[in-house]
């Protein structure tokens, strides 16, 4: 399970670095369009919709994907009044059914989220944007996000388990 556990966090690391950077790039194209958006108008007194509607589109896949890395480092909006009143292996239990709550959970929503990408597909409608994008795409953000959401809640599930095992956590290499 040790060799499991380390090739999954190997796994959940590059997916947070390419999460990061992809979520980053979005950022960074939202801030262009804008930008772009002002200074075509500012210029021509004129505009391309497009630069506009863009960013709001591409929320989601900035968003979505980011759930997995947060709940790892622990920077998602959460209640933790338990964990800090209770330690050792009861906070090690609480911390696995939260992890096994949450995996559900990412599985279901993954899983409808699947189901909504297919009926977007068989629809074929397409974004009222001045450029033509297909709408399932904006969709597809959210089973992957969830997808990617599943495997963190793995990995923190074994984790939870190894320490519960062994009576120590190990070390996150």
């Amino acid at each position: 399970m040790r060799l499991f556990l380390q090739w999954f966090r190997r796994l959940n690391r590059t997916l947070e670095l390419i999460t990061a950077v992809t979520s980053a790039t979005i950022a960074g194209a939202m801030v262009l369009a804008l930008t772009l958006s002002a200074l075509t108008r500012f210029f021509s007194g004129t505009g391309y919709d497009w630069f506009i509607e863009l960013p709001p589109s591409l929320v989601p896949w900035m968003v979505f994907p980011l759930l997995g890395p947060l709940l790892r480092s622990g920077s998602h909006i959460q209640v933790d009044f338990l964990p800090n009143v209770i330690s050792g292996r009861p906070q090690l239990v609480l911390r696995f059914v939260i992890h096994s709550t949450m995996l559900a959970g990412a599985v279901i929503f993954m899983l409808a989220g699947q189901e909504a990408v297919a009926l977007f597909q068989r629809l074929g409608q397409l974004m009222e944007l001045e450029i033509e994008i297909p709408i399932w795409w904006m969709y597809l953000a959210f089973p992957v996000g969830f997808g990617i959401l599943a495997l963190f809640c793995l990995e923190l599930m074994l984790e939870s388990l190894q320490q519960m095992v062994t009576g120590k956590p190990e070390a996150a290499s």
